[in-house]
C-alpha cells in the first residue's frame, strides 16, 4: 500500500528534473552569458532500504519534512534510541559511527551520505578526533517525534 505522500513526493521530485533540465537546456539570455557548467548535477543518494538493509516506509498523517544539523564532540554518543520515519543525511565534517543492539555498525566519515535505520535501536558515537557534524533530513509526520529513546541493549 503506498503511503498518501507517495504522490506529493513523486510530484516534488518530478518538478524539480523538469526545472533542471530546464535550466540545462535554456539557451543563455542576453542578461546572463553562457558559463561552462553552470549547473552540475550529482547524485547522491537513492535507495529504498535503510542502511542495515530494511526496507523504508513512511508514516500516516500529514508529511512533515524536518531538517537537523547535529554535533557530536569527540568520543560523546547519542543514547540508545529509534526513528519512527525515514531519515537520511551526510556527514558535514568528522566521523560518525553508528551501532546496532545486534552487534553491527557502520562508519561514516566527511562527504558520505547515509539513510538511517527506521524503529531500530541504535546508538551514534563520534569516533573521530574531531568534532562530528551531520545534516539530517526526517520525512516524518507532523506532531511526531523524531527520535525516541531507548534502554541500552543488554552487553
Amino acid at each position: 500500500m503506498t503511503s498518501p505522500r507517495t504522490p506529493l513526493v513523486a510530484s516534488l521530485v518530478l518538478s524539480l528534473l523538469v526545472a533542471v533540465a530546464s535550466a540545462a537546456a535554456a539557451p543563455p539570455s542576453p542578461e546572463s552569458p553562457a558559463t561552462p557548467a553552470a549547473i552540475e548535477v550529482t547524485p547522491r543518494l537513492k535507495a529504498s532500504t535503510s542502511w542495515n538493509g530494511a526496507l523504508l516506509h513512511y508514516p500516516d498523517g500529514q508529511a512533515e519534512i524536518t531538517g537537523l544539523e547535529i554535533a557530536l564532540a569527540p568520543s560523546a554518543e547519542t543514547g540508545w534510541h529509534t526513528h519512527p520515519a525515514p531519515s537520511f543525511g551526510v556527514v558535514l565534517e568528522g566521523e560518525w559511527t553508528v551501532m546496532l543492539a545486534d552487534g553491527r555498525s557502520r562508519t561514516f566519515q566527511k562527504g558520505e551520505t547515509v539513510v538511517e535505520v527506521v524503529d531500530t535501536p541504535h546508538n551514534g558515537r563520534n569516533t573521530g578526533s574531531t568534532t562530528a557534524r551531520v545534516l539530517v533530513f526526517y520525512s516524518g509526520a507532523a506532531g511526531q517525534t523524531l527520535t525516541q529513546k531507548q534502554a541500552a541493549p543488554p552487553p
